[in-house]
């Protein structure tokens, strides 16, 4: 099938009927994410850390016409046990979700660990989503064309996952260690597809970054250089948050996606433009850093997928 040229959210196929979790949506990226696929007529749950600013989400949207297809549920995906909470929340109320779209992230903060001895990082933007996926992989296998959408970023091109000191213990960089979160995701995207394919699941991993977009990413964590780069000094390149979903909305939604395509914006270095698919790090399909990631990721979240390693 041919790829149409400039895909806007306009083109998305009619989601009635479909139910999609977006982590993060009470702001940027997600927010967007959510709105666009309520115009389109999915039931849309809000994952998100701060239930009060999902709530005015809801609001706002019912101004629109949409806060009915909208619904928060409370998710912090550094937390381990609210990650199991929500899952199980959702089993119990007999939610079988379509599409997981692993959004949410922070962005380049002073060193912190969790409660777990894990940074943070890699545990909001990386390990939370692993486990919330493996969490809710049996009732997406139900679903309608059922997909895992996880974002990452261009960043993931200039990373590497520092597996001899996970933490930032030894030598830490607030950069570095979102690059190293970032590659996480695209790798664990990768070797989800592989397992997933082996398995011969229904269920398409696929992978989507957004360029350089304006959103709270930049400001709300990082601090000095870092928060003036990019909260302020490049701010006026960025795009605005419903062009950056773009690429995320397409691998959700487009019926000629494939598992383990990644969709990119199709400008000068990704920066900014329209969803195409573009090249993942050599690295991020290592099989090898791919099977060690996810047997790090088991250990540290304790959640285990009933599916074969790929070989």
């Amino acid at each position: 099938m041919t790829r149409q040229k400039h895909w806007t959210a306009d083109r998305i196929p009619d989601q009635e009927g479909r139910v999609f979790v977006v982590t993060g949506a009470n702001s940027g990226l997600g927010l967007a994410t959510a709105r666009a696929l309520a115009r389109k007529g999915a039931q849309v749950i809000l994952a998100v850390r701060d239930e009060v600013k999902g709530q005015r989400v809801i609001a706002q949207a019912a101004a629109d016409g949409q806060g009915a297809r909208l619904e928060v549920r409370r998710l912090d995906l550094a937390d381990p046990d609210s990650v199991r909470a929500f899952a199980d929340r959702l089993r119990s109320d007999g939610v079988r979700p379509d599409v997981l779209v692993n959004n949410a992230g922070v962005m380049a903060p002073p060193r912190k660990l969790t409660v777990q001895g894990h940074e943070v990082q890699f545990a909001a933007n990386h390990l939370g989503h692993f486990a919330l996926t493996g969490l809710l992989l049996d009732r997406l296998a139900e679903g309608d064309d059922p997909r895992v959408v996880t974002v990452t970023s261009a960043n993931h091109r200039k990373a590497e996952i520092f597996f001899d000191d996970p933490t930032g213990e030894r030598r830490y960089s607030p950069m570095g260690y979102y690059n190293q979160s970032k590659l996480a995701n695209a790798v664990f995207g990768w070797e989800l597809h592989r397992r997933l394919s082996a398995a011969g699941s229904p269920v398409r991993s696929v992978l989507a970054h957004p360029g350089y977009t304006a959103t709270n990413l930049q400001t709300a964590a990082p601090v000095g250089m870092v928060k003036f780069l990019f909260g302020r000094l490049l701010l006026p390149l960025a795009q605005a948050p419903d062009q950056g979903a773009l690429p995320q909305l397409y691998a959700a939604t487009a019926a000629d996606v494939r598992g383990g395509e990644l969709f990119g914006p199709d400008g000068m270095a990704e920066l900014r433009g329209w969803p195409r698919p573009v090249e993942l790090a050599p690295r991020a399909t290592d099989p090898a850093t791919g099977s060690r990631l996810w047997e790090l990721s088991e250990e540290l979240t304790g959640v285990r997928y009933a599916l074969p390693a790929a070989v």
